[in-house]
């Protein structure tokens, strides 16, 4: 059976008013010098069986598009991002937990808030199950309706929740990273699949993107097709170990005109975490992003 990765749900449609669309028409970048990152931006390679895109014939979103949904966005009485741990998680895993914490605040230049620990037993037996290999999985769809809607802060304008326990989102389907509905402001992604012993900066680099992907959902941001982005589709560990935990131009340029930060110090706070956890790959990116942008 096809392992669908990250899997998210569409709670509202794209439909645009004649008057938004004139108010959208007047709109260029958020920031003009995002531009200029174009020219790093990766075209997507042609998409292969078994590849999100081949299963999946998205046609992306543009800038326009995105200022005509109307999508979420911060306001004077819910502009803080939350974190729900769900679920008892080891030392090394409760670090990195912390530790992404402390990206989404970079990356989304919000206030990021870790809420108190959760206990998994909240989970009904009926909205859970055991594999064949025997490891235990928890229903996505639960945790979002009944147990993450409900806890959603006032202040809140997203609530993400993050367990180790592995994750199915119906019974035909084999496993997901994270899902996260669009206009109930609420996801959920799992650690289970990302631990490398040996290597727990891959589980902080995969958590991380996970992460900033379905809250970027829940900003009304769709899959990317621009080009090589964290907002792409992924049907595999492999596909989204290939993908970067990097906005494209288009993407970027969403986000700012949404959120309104500041993309020279947002680069920077970014260059200073990935050298920080030593994710070079995203560090290099990032140094060139700023360096481009900065001409």
């Amino acid at each position: 059976m096809m392992r669908y990765i990250f899997f998210y749900i569409h709670t509202f449609l794209f439909s645009c008013a004649p008057e938004n669309t004139i108010i959208a028409e007047k709109h260029g970048a958020a920031d003009d010098s995002i531009k200029k990152l174009s020219s790093l931006d990766i075209a997507l390679p042609i998409a292969k069986p078994g590849d999100w895109l081949y299963e999946h014939k998205e046609r992306g979103q543009t800038f326009l598009e995105y200022i005509n949904c109307n999508p979420i966005s911060p306001n004077a009485t819910q502009n803080v991002i939350y974190i729900q741990p769900l679920g008892n998680f080891s030392r090394n895993t409760d670090s990195i937990i912390h530790s992404t914490v402390e990206y989404l605040h970079a990356f989304f230049g919000l206030k990021v808030n870790l809420l108190p620990v959760i206990s998994d037993s909240l989970i009904k037996p009926a909205y859970k199950r055991i594999r064949e290999d025997g490891h235990l999985q928890y229903l996505t769809t639960f945790i979002l309706d009944s147990l993450l809607v409900s806890r959603l802060p006032e202040d809140g304008i997203a609530l993400m929740a993050i367990t180790d326990t592995d994750l199915y989102p119906k019974d035909s389907w084999n496993y997901v990273f994270g899902q996260a509905y669009t206009r109930k402001k609420v996801g959920v992604s799992s650690i289970f699949r990302y631990i490398e012993n040996d290597r727990p900066e891959k589980c902080l680099e995969r958590l991380i993107q996970t992460s900033s992907h379905e809250i970027g959902h829940m900003f009304s941001i769709l899959h990317c097709t621009n080009a090589i982005c964290v907002m792409n589709g992924s049907n595999s560990m492999e596909e989204s170990d290939g993908r970067p935990n990097r906005l494209c131009s288009v993407c970027l340029n969403k986000l700012c005109w949404n959120l309104k930060f500041n993309n020279r110090e947002r680069f920077k706070e970014l260059s200073e975490y990935f050298n920080k956890y030593k994710i070079q790959s995203d560090y290099k990116l990032v140094v060139k992003d700023l360096e481009i942008y900065s001409k």
